[in-house]
């Protein structure tokens, strides 16, 4: 090869190589930004559901301890305006980033997800933007009363942990201060509580703050301390412990007792709705789509409420019949609610009853399901401190990893208005296969954003337990006719809720009203009435939820049985409707459709 030919070849090569690395280089470059022009935005939206999930933490600090996050071991929320104003200006700028998300490009999953991430946004925004944080508590609970769960609800593991506690108990005054703050701005633009819903409202107060520092509930994580700490240590915390509760926390709550006595109870509003609130018809309708999860009016809940009385009604007056009562509807429900062989005698009676109702369903599950919770759960009295002015039962749950079980609330307070006949229906709505059960397999969907694992959709988780209670005719309860007729009453309960939360909200409703609609139709105790009533006035559209779950849940399997007929098994369906969690109904309809095209396909 001659020095001509040789040049020239290595010339060629040399621009194959360029070529080669300009063509690479290309490649690259177009890759990149091939890459920006379709991102992932599956990736995005999960990074979008953390950030808001960090922020949430954030602004609660004793709900991140409860997850785990003990960054501020001892804070309090700041409910200040300013801070809610702040949070405000968050939500809005993670919706904006929200619908910047091609909604279309994200998996089947990741719109589901999307769906309730922006109801739950676009209802955090209202809620600030309606101010209702200027009303911090309901009929029977509120800032003032949560602050009873921290003894249980705090982990005490060591020294640090007692003083954290404590410093927390030290941040009540200001945590106090602010939302009293809050209350007074409300009272100037006649956004209160109704004066009637007040009545006997400070009693608990005075109960806590009253108390002899050993004898509050905020000392009981001092009666026994850890072994290991030297008798110093203990005496020391000891020292401590009494100095903040006694001159620090039970003088906040007496103080807080006389605000409402003296300046917020006096300037109340007198009119019982919603519609009385600024911008009220507005507000109720919002509170309406949170609770229910669908587009009805309050006219259109008003009517299938009265429907669902009148056949409830001619179920009770079955069972009248089938006892050879002597006597008329009203006449028998005056022999429930006084004849004393419906009634515990003593707390632990009821507690008992309450106890054999849960174990006894226990051995039901396997029937219906066929996947079940890890976490245990228990049955305790409503604490002492709330339980006037509580209502008759309610769960409280526990984190999955917490060194405590879930809790079945039963309220021992004035037993003669707890009667037995439902405690059934109560015990099957609020542990299992209800609630706890509910909520359990929730928090184990470890596949779920945190925003969805821990949320609560009130016509989901509501509509299952009251679904819950007719499942009992299946499993065996109910075999005394006046237990059947409490369930009837339980049932009544629900669907006169429909009628009266907005006969209140949105049509004017008298409390004397709601309390005559649900005292003439149903057995429950008229204490109780008068406490729910009370509740209802105070928690505009949640009392809706029930039965508008319940019935959603029924259609569903009604359509499942009908078009899977020997394919359908009752375990399998319940399985589905858990599957995904706490989720709105019409995304419930959407994958009870699937599930039930699934089951006929295979």
């Amino acid at each position: 090869m001659n020095l001509a030919t040789y040049n020239q070849n290595k010339t060629s090569k040399l621009l194959k190589l360029m070529l080669n690395f300009c063509l690479f280089c290309f490649s690259i470059s177009f890759s990149i930004v091939q890459s920006s022009e379709n991102p992932n935005f599956d990736e995005k939206l999960t990074e979008l559901f953390e950030k808001e999930w960090q922020s949430r933490l954030k602004d609660n600090p004793v709900s991140a301890n409860s997850y785990g996050d003990m960054s501020e071991p001892s804070a309090l929320m700041d409910v200040s305006e300013k801070a809610y104003l702040v949070r405000l200006k968050s939500n809005r700028i993670f919706l904006t980033e929200l619908k910047a998300i091609p909604y279309k490009k994200l998996t089947p999953e990741n719109r589901i997800n999307y769906d309730i991430f922006e109801k739950q946004i676009s209802y955090n925004i209202n809620q600030i933007e309606f101010k209702t944080y200027e009303i911090p508590f309901l009929a029977e609970s509120g800032f003032h009363t949560s602050m009873t769960w921290f003894p249980k609800q705090t982990k005490f593991t060591n020294l640090d942990s007692y003083n954290y506690y404590l410093d927390r108990l030290e941040n009540i005054p200001q945590f106090f201060n602010q939302n009293i703050t809050n209350m007074n701005s409300g009272l100037k633009r006649r956004y209160s509580m109704p004066a009637v819903v007040m009545l006997g409202f400070t009693e608990v107060i005075h109960q806590i703050g009253n108390k002899k520092v050993e004898e509050s509930e905020f000392w009981q994580p001092f009666v026994k301390l850890p072994k290991h700490f030297t008798s110093r240590d203990a005496k020391n915390l000891k020292k401590r412990a009494k100095k903040v509760i006694g001159k620090t926390l039970l003088p906040a709550y007496q103080s807080l007792a006389k605000y409402f006595e003296n300046q917020y109870i006096p300037n109340t509003k007198q009119s019982l709705g919603a519609y009385d609130f600024p911008n009220g018809a507005k507000y109720y309708q919002s509170e309406i789509a949170h609770y229910t999860t669908t587009n009805m009016t309050a006219e259109q809940i008003h009517e299938l409420g009265l429907i669902e009385v009148a056949r409830i009604k001619a179920e009770m007056d079955e069972i009248i019949k089938r006892v050879k009562f002597k006597g008329g509807f009203k006449a028998f429900l005056k022999f429930l609610r006084e004849s004393p062989q419906f009634y515990a005698k003593t707390p632990e009676e009821l507690l008992k009853e309450a106890s054999y109702i849960a174990k006894k369903m226990d051995g039901q599950l396997p029937r219906f399901f066929t996947k079940l919770p890890r976490q245990p759960y228990t049955v305790e009295a409503v604490p002492e401190a709330i339980a006037p002015k509580y209502t008759t039962g309610r769960y409280v749950s526990a984190p999955l990893d917490s060194d405590r079980p879930g809790t079945y609330w039963v309220n021992t307070y004035a037993l003669d208005k707890r009667p037995l006949y439902v405690l059934e229906s109560l015990t099957l709505h609020e542990a299992v296969p209800g609630h706890h059960l509910q909520g359990a397999l929730n928090q184990e969907l470890s596949n779920l954003p945190n925003f969805r694992r821990y949320s609560y959709i009130s016509a989901f988780g509501e509509g299952w337990a009251l679904y819950c209670e007719k499942l009992g005719l299946e499993a065996g309860f109910y075999k005394d006719p006046y237990s059947d007729f409490g369930r009837l009453s339980y049932e009544m309960w629900r669907a006169a809720r429909l009628v009266i939360d907005t006969g209140i909200h949105a049509m004017g409703w008298t409390r004397e009203r709601a309390i005559k609609l649900l005292s003439e139709n149903s057995a429950l105790s008229i204490h109780n009435i008068t406490t729910e009533i009370d509740r209802y006035i105070s928690w505009p559209g949640q009392a809706l939820s029930y039965k508008i779950g319940e019935l959603k849940i029924l259609e569903l399997r009604k359509k499942a049985e009908l078009e899977l007929g020997e394919k359908f098994d009752i375990r399998h369906f319940h399985d589905a409707i858990l599957a995904n969690g706490s989720i709105p109904l019409d995304v419930l309809s959407k994958q009870m459709n699937d599930f039930i095209d699934k089951v006929k396909n295979d």
